[in-house]
């Protein structure tokens, strides 16, 4: 395995984006470990086919691991609403992984629909998702950034990614409701 790291136009652009607004220049610089190539974020309007196929797989292991009523992901045309960003992440012509941030309030953000391809996992890719959006809610002013992932055993190592990133268990928040099989996270940014 070797490392995959951020693209360099995209590093520049976000590193002059979180200079501008006084952020701490350490996210846009970081390496992000994978395969030996480098990662490249795209905002997606999600009308390409691996973009497509990545969501229904991201939707389908929701659904394969937690109770519909518990299952909050968003598909594809709810990830195209007004107040959605939605990137996806590329290493050359392949989809590696995407996710997206929603803003609650002025103050607050929810990170959504994080996920690594098959491919990927393992690799990095999460982590590298996940500093590219802390970055981003750095960018839009953003306090805190908020998360709803499940309890189940598939979602330990999502779970100890954000644990590792700061983010804490927390109660139910902005009309999510406490359950058994949801786990409520969120960190100061």
């Amino acid at each position: 395995m070797g490392t995959v790291y951020l693209a360099r136009e995209v590093q520049l652009d976000l590193l002059e984006r979180l200079l501008a607004h006084s952020v701490p220049a350490a996210y846009a610089l970081r390496s992000m470990s994978a395969r030996n190539q480098r990662l490249d974020f795209r905002l997606d309007d999600l009308s390409g086919e691996p973009t497509r196929r990545l969501i229904a797989r991201h939707l389908a292991g929701m659904h394969d691991n937690s109770p519909a009523g518990c299952v909050h992901a968003l598909d594809a045309d709810a990830l195209r609403q007004s107040g959605v960003t939605f990137w996806s992440a590329w290493v050359g012509d392949e989809i590696a992984g995407c996710g997206a941030l929603t803003q609650i309030d002025a103050a607050r953000g929810e990170l959504k629909s994080m996920r690594v391809a098959d491919g990927f996992l393992g690799q990095g890719v999460g982590r590298a998702l996940l500093e590219y959006l802390i970055a981003e809610a750095q960018l839009r002013g953003l306090e805190s950034l908020w998360l709803k992932t499940g309890s189940s055993e598939a979602f330990i190592p999502a779970i100890h990614l954000y644990e590792s990133a700061g983010f804490a268990r927390c109660g139910p928040f902005n009309g999510y409701v406490q359950n058994p099989f949801s786990i409520f996270m969120t960190r100061a940014i």
